[in-house]
């Protein structure tokens, strides 16, 4: 159930009090993913109680809804009308939350063809670190002139503006879905992968574990059917719970909670990668790998920079170690400036990102 409660004024008077004291603040909403991105400091603002619907309309395909708004919950109400979040959001606990989603910026399965976090949002309600209430975008796509700053929001962490509302395209479930399941060596894998990109099959997730691909194809029944006859394999039982563990990363392979686990993003194209030793799942056809390793980080970063990559440290912490892959000094830059120009007191989540503001 969806609680409706709206915090807007107690949260806007505490950032105002926090910019008077220049006081840092944790923006936190479920803290499930509270291990993400570097540490950072300051007293907690609260924002799981500041919770609802504002506006729904599933003929319009866009859903409203503050940011302490449940995920689990939110994703049971699309449900209901043959919905979905189609960048498919972890829910890493059941306090996931709908700000916390779109500011960790994370997406699941789908996310090479159905497009990431940033692509799904259409607009935002903040509080800014100037103390202003403001908006941005809409609730419709295509409807923003200039600077799009409410996609600005996805994978910030929190370090830009408290999110305090934000509006998400949503896409109807599709009406059929197969899973796959081809057992071959992962350069086979890969090479596949990509063949199937070439050709626009209605691919709708792609693992590879332990010496088994695993495909979803979904779509239309009659694009399905075409699909599962040109790839072959065997359909694999219970796929639904398969990729619910990917998304919300129960399945077995993100259980051993006690090792560092680095996430490799690449290009989409990328198929063999070498050096990489350690226990490790492939999903998007390649494009991200999530592997234990113990690999020194210098090796695990120039490699994926070989590739045109980019290698986190997703969980777990390593002495001296940012989370995040060293960016070029012009990108660099302009984050800082950014974030210079959003939060000029640097109060919000202060080093999140980077260790250094």
């Amino acid at each position: 159930m969806i609680v409706n409660n709206d915090n807007t004024q107690e949260l806007h008077d505490n950032v105002l009090i926090a910019i008077d004291r220049k006081q840092p603040l944790y923006v936190v909403g479920g803290n499930s993913k509270a291990f993400y991105g570097n540490e950072t400091q300051g007293d907690a603002l609260h924002l799981s109680s500041h919770s609802g619907v504002v506006a729904y309309e599933p003929s319009e395909l866009f859903v409203t809804a503050r940011a302490g708004t449940n995920l689990h919950a939110l994703d049971a109400l699309l449900a209901q009308h043959g919905q979905m979040l189609a960048f498919e959001p972890p829910c890493l606990t059941s306090a996931a939350t709908v700000g916390g989603a779109v500011a960790a910026g994370l997406s699941g399965p789908a996310r090479p063809w159905l497009g990431a976090v940033r692509d799904h949002v259409l607009g935002v309600k903040l509080i800014t670190g100037h103390g202003k209430i403001a908006t941005f975008g809409g609730q419709v796509m295509k409807n923003v002139a200039g600077y799009d700053v409410s996609r600005l929001m996805a994978g910030s962490l929190g370090t830009l503006a408290v999110i305090l509302e934000v509006s998400l395209k949503v896409i109807p479930r599709p009406l059929a879905e197969t899973t796959l399941a081809l057992e071959m060596p992962e350069s086979d894998a890969l090479t596949l992968g990509l063949k199937l990109r070439r050709n626009a099959t209605p691919l709708t997730g792609s693992c590879y574990y332990d010496g088994c691909l695993y495909l979803r194809v979904a779509g239309a029944a009659s694009a399905v059917k075409q699909a599962v006859q040109q790839i072959g394999g065997e359909a694999l039982p219970e796929a639904e719970q398969f990729w619910l563990a990917l998304r919300h990363q129960t399945h077995e392979f993100f259980q051993p909670l006690d090792r560092p686990l680095w996430r490799l993003s690449f290009p989409p194209a990328t198929t063999a990668i070498g050096s990489l030793e350690g226990h490790s799942l492939v999903e998007w056809s390649g494009a991200q790998r999530w592997i234990y390793s113990n690999i020194p980080v210098n090796l695990i970063r120039s490699i994926a920079e070989k590739y045109k990559g980019q290698a986190t440290l997703y969980r777990g912490r390593l002495p001296g170690v940012s989370t995040f892959h060293p960016q070029a000094q012009p990108l660099l830059h302009t984050q800082k400036r950014l974030k210079q120009a959003m939060d000029p007191q640097g109060i919000f989540n202060p080093g999140r990102m980077n260790k250094d503001w």
